[in-house]
């Protein structure tokens, strides 16, 4: 193993914006399984092995095999919400979990109650909770959830904190250069309270790197993905990952146009639509908000079906998403695929996949190995956008200003978070992405 890596010693504290759905579900299902009363099923870390060395040499081994990752016995957990339920209630109101499922660590999930969230509701008109600072500007904002960071670090014995957005979608936010472009900008945007280019996310993601914890953006939020931040991720040391989980359609969508590229078939046309019934369907029933989820889910297919690679089967074909708010699935969201394709000679054809998935049970261990993958990287002295964590976000974070262009292709993804794994963990990176 490679001693380089600092070791995974003492509590990590992981603060996750949101006590919801999402975040009741995995405060849960980790306190449920380091009891032994459940297992983990969907996280990488407790389940992937890796193969490391070749011929001879090649052995599998799990994560923490390969590198110092940090045990759920050593985790701590926080939040901030507008809602004041702590995350027993919270886990009780979500309906995605049985009660028999959550009541073994009752006592447990009372004692997580929200800290007072940085909230504007021109970014989440749909939510309309008591728990928020008041009156506070956007440089408010940023003081008070440094303060709320240093605090909860201190107070829980935590050596390192790691700070994750699994909050709902806020409305989208262009890329401004004048204000996203350098850190300077930034930072007298925040000072001057400008509501319009500074989102309340930016405000947490900016307090997190600056008390030395990594960020993660669950949400296709404009937070960490801007020049500005990836300046103070730089300076700070910190890693940042992003954007919005990858649970469902997008999953699907990502694993399945490599099928259609790897046989040469064209696509004249790609068609998704979702039903959607929790707080976070609520929030993208509203068009400014739909308008942030529909850009990162919009962009896969570009970089994996790629027109000017081949432009006989890419060049021109429709691609549609939809979110529609439907409150009787609850948390068990439904998402159809309607994909129009030809192939020889040009005849069409067609493929229809339906998911009846729970939107929760898969961001649920999304969330754990993101975290605990961010504290390693952050142990390993890595800064900046860490795109191996993209394999677990729909719209990966890239440079846009180099021309980069994201790697969206599920099993690309998987081999570049394998190669850093190898890596950190003293092994050679052995595998190639063409």
């Amino acid at each position: 193993m490679n001693n380089k890596v600092k070791p995974a010693e003492g509590n990590l504290g992981i603060l996750v914006v949101g006590l919801g759905a999402v975040t009741s579900t995995f405060m849960t299902g980790v306190l449920m399984a380091r009891k032994g009363l459940t297992k983990p099923v969907g996280s990488m870390v407790e389940y992937d092995k890796i193969r490391v060395g070749k011929g001879e040499d090649a052995k599998y081994l799990s994560y923490r095999e390969i590198a110092p990752i940090a045990e759920l016995k050593d985790i701590v957990f926080g939040a901030w919400d507008v809602y004041p339920a702590n995350a027993y209630q919270s886990a009780i109101y979500a309906e995605v979990l049985k009660e028999k499922d959550i009541e073994p660590v009752r006592e447990e999930l009372e004692k997580i109650v929200p800290m007072k969230a940085a909230f504007d509701v021109n970014y989440a008109k749909r939510l309309n909770g008591e728990n928020i600072m008041e009156g506070a500007t956007r440089w408010d904002m940023v003081e008070q959830l440094r303060k709320d960071i240093r605090d909860f670090k201190a107070k829980n014995n935590c050596e390192r904190i790691v700070v994750a957005w699994a909050a709902s979608t806020e409305i989208y936010v262009p890329y401004c250069k004048e204000v996203h472009g350098t850190l300077e900008s930034l930072e007298k945007a925040m000072k001057a309270n400008d509501r319009q280019h500074i989102a309340p996310s930016m405000c947490y993601a900016y307090a997190a790197l600056c008390e030395g914890a990594p960020f993660v953006m669950g949400a296709p939020n404009t937070t960490v993905d801007i020049p500005a931040m990836w300046e103070l991720a730089e300076k700070t040391g910190m890693p940042i990952a992003g954007k919005d989980f990858k649970t469902g359609q997008t999953l699907v969508k990502s694993g399945f146009a490599p099928i259609i590229s790897t046989r040469c078939l064209g696509l004249n046309g790609w068609f998704s639509t979702n039903i959607l019934g929790n707080r976070d369907g609520l929030v993208l029933d509203e068009p400014d908000n739909f308008r942030t989820k529909e850009v990162s889910k919009l962009s896969t297919l570009e970089s994996i079906l790629d027109c000017d690679k081949q432009p006989d089967l890419y060049n021109d074909y429709y691609h549609k998403v939809r979110i529609n708010y439907y409150p009787p699935r609850n948390d068990n969201k439904e998402g159809w695929d309607n994909i129009d394709i030809f192939g020889w000679m040009g005849y069409p054809m067609q493929i229809k996949i339906n998911f009846l998935c729970r939107d929760s049970i898969l961001a649920a261990p999304l969330l754990l190995d993101l975290c605990l993958l961010s504290d390693l990287v952050l142990r390993a002295g890595r800064s900046g956008i860490q795109r191996f964590l993209s394999f677990y976000l729909k719209s990966p974070m890239y440079d846009f200003t180099k021309g980069e262009i994201p790697v969206n292709h599920l099993f690309q993804q998987y081999t570049m978070l394998k190669n850093a794994l190898r890596e950190m963990g003293g092994y050679e990176a052995d595998e190639e992405i063409d």
